[in-house]
């Protein structure tokens, strides 16, 4: 497989090394000193490209790749309003585009493990209220990360007594030992705190709080290659086909 890196920063060399160790070829690497060259001639014989840059960038980043018909693999959080334009674009062109907010395996298990419990919880008519709360590295340029809003997402889903999210400003304390809520959240709302500390790969833990017990999920990432080694198993997993794929697809 011949890839191309889009954004080089620490993610990136990671991601070369596993491509490097799984016998792949790195054919270009794109960083904000040469963004010019991301068009069609420099991705031409490339089999797919791996975009980790800056949510201010990544849009036209993927989008050129679709142009250019290079498969892409992006993992950028925090600009994915405009998510479902590129997955039209990439059906409309017959390109290939996988999107995950986070390519740690373990981290899709507690995606479904979340899902499940927040269906068990409203099959139940359980009386369990909802926080979301995630730590990363300080280099970390949005909150709350597309991570944690995953999370809420899966809670929507299935309880209907959770109808949005809000966030805590990043820089809280952390969470005490009950779901608290800012003084102006709805009810109807998960509150998803946000802290950035150091150089935290990244901790997210869902509680589901009553009057009488807890529930918590939780997943901690010990190092960054854990995501990169997922992102270019998704590349591996792209290299070849044609539509718009995401983590459910890999791990089925």
């Amino acid at each position: 497989m011949k890839a191309a890196i889009i954004g080089y920063g620490k993610m990136g060399r990671e991601i070369e090394r596993i491509l490097t160790e799984r016998g792949h070829e790195t054919a270009l690497v794109i960083d904000t000193d040469n963004a010019a060259e991301l068009d069609a001639e420099h991705l031409a014989g490339i089999d797919v490209a791996i975009e980790f840059t800056t949510p201010e960038t990544a849009y036209a980043n993927i989008r050129t790749c679709i142009e250019a018909g290079t498969a892409v693999v992006s993992g950028t959080t925090g600009w994915t309003e405009r998510l479902p334009e590129l997955q039209a674009l990439c059906r409309e062109r017959g390109g290939a585009m996988f999107y995950a907010s986070n390519y740690c395996l373990g981290v899709n298990l507690l995606f479904r493990l979340n899902r499940q419990l927040a269906a068990m919880i409203e099959r139940l008519h359980a009386a369990y209220d909802v926080r979301i709360d995630e730590v990363h590295h300080t280099q970390k340029k949005d909150a709350p990360s597309g991570t944690a809003i995953t999370l809420a997402e899966g809670v929507m889903e299935h309880l209907s007594s959770k109808n949005g999210w809000v966030n805590y400003a990043p820089g809280i304390e952390r969470a005490t030992n009950r779901v608290e809520k800012p003084a102006d959240a709805a009810a109807d709302r998960i509150v998803i705190g946000s802290v950035r500390e150091g150089a935290v790969p990244g901790i997210h833990t869902v509680t589901y709080a009553s009057d009488d017990d807890r529930i918590e999920l939780r997943h901690t990432i010990e190092n960054r290659r854990t995501l990169a080694f997922g992102a270019v198993v998704a590349a591996e997993f792209l290299c070849g086909k044609t539509g718009v794929f995401g983590m459910d697809d890999l791990m089925q």
